[in-house]
């Protein structure tokens, strides 16, 4: 959409769409090699055990010889898009 060869400076052109300046020059980041091994080893426990939440999946993981907290954990489960299942509000 944005033509940084144009006549145009890519400020206007920015600003005629409607969006900022930082997000034409932004460019994201991939996963890490660290975070596809994690994920992976959670698909693994998540497969086996689609009960174990948060904490229990990283007690599994420290059994495998991963060091992770439980913040990323959660962080990666909901990037993911996996949860625990167990019985909700009404159910």
């Amino acid at each position: 959409m944005i033509d940084k060869t144009h006549a145009l400076p890519v400020t206007r052109q920015a600003e005629l769409l409607g969006i900022s300046r930082g997000t034409v020059y932004y460019e994201p980041v991939g996963t890490g090699e660290r975070d596809l091994a994690l994920m992976a080893a959670m698909d693994d426990i998540h497969m086996k055990l689609p009960f174990y939440g948060v904490r229990r999946i990283r007690g599994e993981l420290l059994d495998c010889g991963f060091h992770v907290g439980r913040g990323h954990v959660a962080t990666l489960m909901r990037k993911m898009g996996i949860e625990a299942l167990y019985p909700k509000r009404r159910l």
